[in-house]
């Protein structure tokens, strides 16, 4: 049996699965936290690589190793290596200023013919202008910018701080690929490019950036360190929803949505895409082709957060939800607890509409808050398909699919068909058949056993009331 490993190095936690590269059966699997926060220093993703890679068994029966990851989070090093300062996190909103002052400078309708993109608070490059503004003395120091999954396959290879890496900081080693690359603001899916004007734009000069590889090309090789043996063959790695395709299976006509830190519909399609409004990232995807996405801040933590607000665990909170009727009784919940990526709000808070003396039960309560991740997910949806896509089937994942609620109120609120396939860590065994892609010369056409799907049950007077309440947010 020839194996194959796949990383996914996600906002709360690093995961390992090592894969038979034949069939893609998970052999054995690690993991490790992450800290808290929207900002992180990147030494604790490294940390917890190596825990999560011992706990799955470590590497020496390995042949190749990919890195999927969080996408969008700024890792910028010094001249020496070096990382400047704790990473900004997709999920930080202080760079919403920077966001607006790059549109206003370039013009939305430019921006998004350049990149497929218009900046809100999430991208890179808001980021780069962020850091420039707030932090000049950290700003000059950079040499170069990198994305969680860069970074941690760049250490993997053994480059990093002198004293600490085996081979020391040779920043063009630096590799990464279009899916991440297409979540900076100054890349282009559609030329597979770097835009620089727009890098110098955000940081305020050039600096040196990853290689962008093809789907299936190789990085380098792991050097011996830390207990990784050397000389495992390291793929070009993704980002964390174009490996989540990639372990799916996903091809042109799939949509995804998955509900985990954040919430995000994406659909695989044949050209790119580039959305003036800015509601929709015109995204490559990891296998050649795009992947067109729309997120939202808000997704599994809504249900964490109300959850504890009634006092159940996630078991509790889905049969309190099943129990009240669609609509949740006239109550609406706009879920915009961390602001909002998607609308472009990132000094919105949420609020409850709807609640009267009857209205306002735990039943009510708990069928709002899925209702209303689901609306704004919904939402995505009928943008992605203005701009171009035709989707097919509608794929359900992440840890809030795995209640039941969740499954059967999406096909209420998506009115289609919901493909529920079985909970696994579909990012990292996306990295993983990336990985047996680089091995074998072809992607792999691993099958998914044990999905279940759920008739389409539409009620659009859930989607109505809830556009009327987000209006006003």
């Amino acid at each position: 049996m020839t194996l194959v490993a796949g990383v996914d190095s996600s906002t709360q936690s690093c995961k390992v699965l090592v894969v038979d590269a034949a069939t893609g059966a998970v052999v054995r699997s690690g993991r490790a936290p992450h800290p808290a926060g929207t900002s992180v220093e990147p030494a604790a993703w490294w940390v917890a690589l190596l825990r999560a890679i011992d706990d799955a068994g470590g590497l020496a029966d390995v042949e190749t190793l990919s890195v999927g990851g969080q996408q969008h989070g700024m890792v910028v090093l010094d001249a020496e290596g070096r990382v400047i300062r704790d990473a900004l996190l997709w999920n930080d909103t202080r760079s919403g200023a920077a966001a607006r002052a790059l549109r206003d400078e370039v013009g939305d309708e430019e921006y998004a013919a350049r990149t497929g993109l218009v900046p809100v608070a999430s991208f890179t490059a808001t980021k780069l202008r962020w850091l420039r503004d707030a932090e000049p003395e950290n700003a000059a120091r950079v040499a170069a910018v990198a994305l969680p999954h860069d970074w941690l396959t760049w250490r993997l290879a053994g480059y990093g701080p002198a004293g600490e890496s085996p081979l020391g900081p040779d920043l063009d080693a630096l590799t990464t690929d279009r899916s991440d690359a297409s979540g900076t603001g100054y890349w282009s899916a559609g030329t597979g490019e770097y835009d620089r004007d727009l890098l110098v734009r955000a940081l305020g000069r050039d600096v040196i950036v990853p290689r962008v590889l093809a789907p299936d090309e190789r990085s380098g090789v792991t050097a011996r360190q830390h207990g990784i043996p050397g000389g495992i063959a390291l793929g070009a790695g993704a980002g964390d929803n174009a490996a989540a395709a990639l372990g799916l299976g996903a091809a042109v006509g799939d949509v995804v949505v998955s509900i985990g830190t954040s919430g995000t519909v994406f659909a695989v399609t044949d050209t790119p895409a580039a959305d003036v409004t800015g509601a929709v990232a015109g995204f490559a995807d990891a296998s050649g082709a795009f992947l067109p996405l729309v997120a939202t801040l808000n997704a599994a933590q809504v249900v964490d957060v109300i959850a504890a607000l009634l006092g159940v665990d996630h078991d509790g909170f889905s049969t309190l939800a099943l129990a009240a009727a669609p609509g949740a009784g006239g109550v609406v919940l706009v879920p915009y607890f961390s602001g909002e990526r998607t609308p472009d709000l990132p000094d919105a808070t949420a609020g409850f509409a709807g609640l009267t003396l009857g209205s306002t039960t735990r039943e009510n309560v708990a069928r709002a808050a899925i209702e209303g991740m689901l609306c704004g997910l919904a939402d995505g949806l009928e943008t992605i398909i203005r701009v171009g896509a035709e989707p097919r089937r509608l794929l359900l994942i992440g840890g809030g699919a795995r209640l039941e609620a969740t499954r059967r109120i999406a096909a209420q609120v998506f009115g289609l068909p919901v493909t529920v396939p079985p909970p696994t860590e579909y990012v990292a065994l996306g990295a993983a058949a990336q990985a047996a892609w680089m091995l074998g010369g072809e992607r792999p056409s691993w099958s998914i056993e044990g999905s279940v799907t759920l008739p389409a049950d539409p009620h659009p007077e859930i989607r109505a009331a809830y556009r009327a309440m987000a209006q006003r947010a």
